[in-house]
């Protein structure tokens, strides 16, 4: 299972790559694992407001659906539309397949997620 350095991470296996006031939205390596075949996603609006711990999207698959939360708080400035057609990206490289950029209300609410080495050992212990 790989675990990206440099990101930050929730205890519901989303990450964060934080660039000045932008952060991009993905899920880990683990989540893609758990969730299995992903074979549809539905994005959010582009300009959509989300709070820390809200859904900014819901993934299908085969055997369940799942909803991304927002790690942080802040507006919705880009979605990644290539996954409409091939959701599968996520699978294939959940690091490189982000979901969503969104800017950030709020750098403070980061206080509240996980770096790299504490991620790891939060995954020793599921």
């Amino acid at each position: 299972m790989k675990v990206k350095e440099g990101l930050y991470y929730t205890k519901d296996h989303e990450w964060l790559e934080v660039k000045e006031n932008t952060g991009i939205i993905g899920i880990t390596d683990y989540a893609q694992g758990e969730l299995g075949d992903i074979t549809w996603i539905e994005l959010p609006e582009k300009g959509k407001s989300v709070n820390r711990g809200e859904e900014t999207c819901v993934i299908e698959c085969v055997k369940t659906t799942a909803e991304v939360k927002a790690p942080v708080s802040g507006e919705i400035i880009e979605v990644n539309n290539a996954l409409e057609d091939s959701p599968e990206k996520i699978n294939e490289d959940p690091y490189e397949a982000w979901i969503v950029k969104i800017k950030i209300k709020n750098k403070d609410e980061m206080k509240n997620l996980m770096n790299v080495g504490e991620y790891k050992e939060y995954l020793k212990n599921l």
